[in-house]
């Protein structure tokens, strides 16, 4: 029973509050379920609402998404009823990186009846140079109370907020999301600490609030329930959407876990179809109950799988209409999903009156999929999501052996639509399915993954071509040492040797990762820093003096096809456009990497082998002839208008258009501001 000892607790997690918030249909679903967890919070007279992160969807929502939260938070946690509960731990260290260290019902310029305690998730996280996240910013208004959360890469203490009604005592644990790798190892290392009141250690209910991946995604992709410490009582488990609010047990630590899922459809896959709850969590000393809450203002989602194979009597892949039987049978099957969604729809009046309809067909067996788009039209106006009704896929098991041999039954199954699938996982699977013309000879799958998924998440555009770059520049020395004579086949197999030892020395190859994207970062940064010294080093050429003199040998690159065309209108010779600027590794990287003890070497062009770098450097080029693998020889005399151009050895610059280039022809196409060295 509850009474003046018993706490009452609201709990939810992953609400992603505007997900899809410009979509005519779906775009308030967000703000209106949030509504309603308040509105059970108010209804119950929770003590507190506890968040499991992921409170917004993006991680700089929109003015609307935040102006719709804030007057949620105001409509419904500010009051005059007293709060019932005291905090008895230090407030400094639970919020430490607050400008106000305490909670915000102890406020005296504020009048809170519903305190909200949420960790962030991997959606909301803090980020930038300030390390702030949307969630600070309701801290800073008084609004919510933002915990968990840890800066530290090396070592992580969780302090608990200690909370106390009656006899009851809390000692509430919060861990902001945190990469799932390096929080994995860190939990190997013994690096991370949940810390114990000193006082009565065994009178505390021990609940703790984590937003990590549960389920097994790979190696270390994940966290398991067996690095948690075994004197939790109860844990809340977050980013998981699949409900399964009701607490249960793991056998080998003994304490309970309650993964609540999300609140919204934010995927269509299986997991998402499960109904929907938040949970009031009675706790009374060392006792405590969960009370699963309907949510009643979800869209009801519905999903089912067709696999065509598997109806051999209805569908014949040599029939000339088994593509129109193929459409009529799914259409079939999209009705009595809406029949179905209809009469769940009757005993709810506040659920959204279109629902989510998901029909996936497995095609493989010879089948051709129908026009989605076509077949779309036909229900515009009776589901939420018309354009993603119909997802044709195909079991990678199925394909037919085209003359190589490979073993699928080793490939990784396909995974559930929804589930995450990491770029560098993809990338490392399709170089070891793939025919052997288009196998990796230089890089590593790791490697190459690590700079593919650079360039998608943090959208780093150097980062692929700095890691070739920079592991092409330690095989050309690898072979240099050795001194390997200059024949293909042996150049190959040092190359191949040299590569397996690197995939074995996984250390290594981190460093040497790490090392190519602090490359790419610094290039970005130079890049913006020598945009000016390059506009200077233009007039000095055109006003007939020598560039060189307070320059660096090495000329800084631009970036952008603009500024190519910008150089050209300004009148720029045949010679300063002789100067590829295609290749963007030009740039000195020593002042970019302090940390690295050796010099580049030379930067090959576009179309440069390694047999070519390999011949040329046997040869005996110094370092300045090695550069000009990308960048033409530039000879400036003091007459800006007798500037002449030495070709390249190598192929790269051998272009008709730069051979064919007279003067008044430079003298002509420069006025016109066109760029020879543009990819177009």
């Amino acid at each position: 029973r509850d009474g003046e000892d018993t706490f009452k607790i609201l709990v939810a997690t992953d609400i992603h509050l505007g997900y899809l918030e410009k979509d005519p249909v779906r775009g308030n679903d967000t703000f209106v379920t949030f509504n309603e967890i308040l509105d059970h919070a108010q209804k119950n007279e929770v003590d507190f609402v506890l968040l499991g992160g992921d409170l917004f969807h993006d991680n700089k929502p929109s003015r609307k998404t935040i102006h719709s939260c804030l007057e949620s938070l105001r409509k419904y946690c500010m009051g005059d009823r007293p709060v019932q509960f005291e905090i008895l731990s230090d407030q400094a260290v639970n919020f430490h990186y607050s400008k106000f260290p305490w909670v915000n019902y102890q406020d005296e310029n504020l009048n809170i009846s519903i305190p909200v305690f949420s960790i962030h998730g991997n959606h909301d996280d803090p980020t930038g140079a300030d390390s702030l996240c949307a969630l600070d910013i309701l801290s800073c208004a008084g609004l919510l109370n933002h915990f968990g959360r840890s800066t530290s890469v090396e070592k992580i203490d969780i302090s608990p907020v200690l909370l106390r009604k009656g006899r009851t005592k809390i000692a509430l644990y919060g861990l902001g999301a945190i990469p799932d790798e390096r929080l994995y190892r860190m939990f190997v290392n013994k690096q991370v600490t949940m810390l114990r009141p000193k006082e009565d250690e065994d009178s505390w209910f021990n609940l703790f609030v984590i937003h990590q991946n549960r389920s097994k995604h790979g190696a270390t992709n994940y966290i398991p329930e067996q690095f948690l410490d075994d004197f939790i009582n109860l844990v809340v488990w977050g980013h998981e959407h699949e409900c399964k609010i009701a607490p249960f047990q793991n056998e080998q630590q003994r304490f309970y876990i309650s993964q609540p899922g999300s609140s919204v459809v934010t995927s269509l896959s299986p997991g998402e179809a499960v109904k929907k709850h938040i949970g009031l969590l009675h706790v009374k000393g060392k006792k405590m109950k969960m009370e699963k809450i309907a949510l009643e203002t979800v869209r009801t989602f519905h999903i089912e799988d067709i696999v065509l194979a598997d109806h051999p009597d209805l569908f014949n892949p040599d029939n000339p209409n088994v593509t129109q039987a193929i459409q009529a049978f799914c259409m079939e099957k999209v009705e009595l999903m809406l029949d179905t969604a209809e009469r769940e729809r009757l005993g709810n009046p506040r659920q959204p009156e279109k629902p989510i309809i998901r029909l996936r067909v497995d095609y493989a067996g010879g089948f051709e999929p129908f026009s989605v788009h076509r077949f779309s039209q036909k229900y515009m106006h009776r589901v939420a999501n018309p354009k993603d009704i119909i997802h044709f896929f195909r079991h990678r098991e199925q394909k037919e052996k085209k003359g190589i041999d490979l073993n699928f039954g080793k490939l990784v199954s396909r995974p559930a639509e929804g589930m995450t699938l990491r770029v560098e996982d993809l990338v490392k699977q399709y170089f070891q399915t793939a025919e052997k013309k288009v196998q990796l000879s230089l890089l590593t799958e790791r490697g190459m993954g690590e700079a593919v998924q650079e360039f998608v998440d943090k959208e780093e555009k150097d980062a692929i071509e700095e890691l070739v770059k920079f592991q092409l520049e330690k095989t050309q020395r690898f072979l240099k040492e050795r001194r390997t004579d200059a024949e293909e086949e042996k150049i190959d197999e040092e190359v191949r040797k040299f590569r397996e030892s690197r995939k074995k020395n996984t250390e290594e190859e981190d460093k040497e990762v790490r090392e190519a994207m602090s490359r790419a970062r610094a290039n970005r940064t130079e890049g913006e820093i020598a945009a000016s010294s390059d506009e200077d080093s233009m007039d000095m050429e055109i006003s007939g003096t020598d560039p060189s003199d307070g320059l660096p040998s090495t000329l800084s690159r631009g970036r952008g096809r603009a500024r190519g065309r910008a150089r050209g209108a300004r009148g720029q010779n045949s010679t300063a456009r002789g100067s590829s600027r295609r290749g963007r590794g030009t740039t000195s990287q020593e002042s970019a990497s302090g940390s690295r003890s050796y010099k580049p070497v030379s930067v090959p062009g576009k179309n440069m082998s390694i047999m070519d770098a390999f011949r040329s450097s046997k040869t005996g080029h110094s370092l300045n002839s090695l550069q000009s693998y990308s960048e033409g020889i530039i000879d400036v005399d003091s007459d800006a208008e007798d500037t002449s151009f030495v070709p390249s050895t190598s192929k790269v610059n051998q272009r008709p258009t730069m051979s064919s280039l007279s003067k008044r022809g430079s003298q002509s196409q420069a006025s016109r501001g066109v760029d020879f060295e543009s990819d177009e």
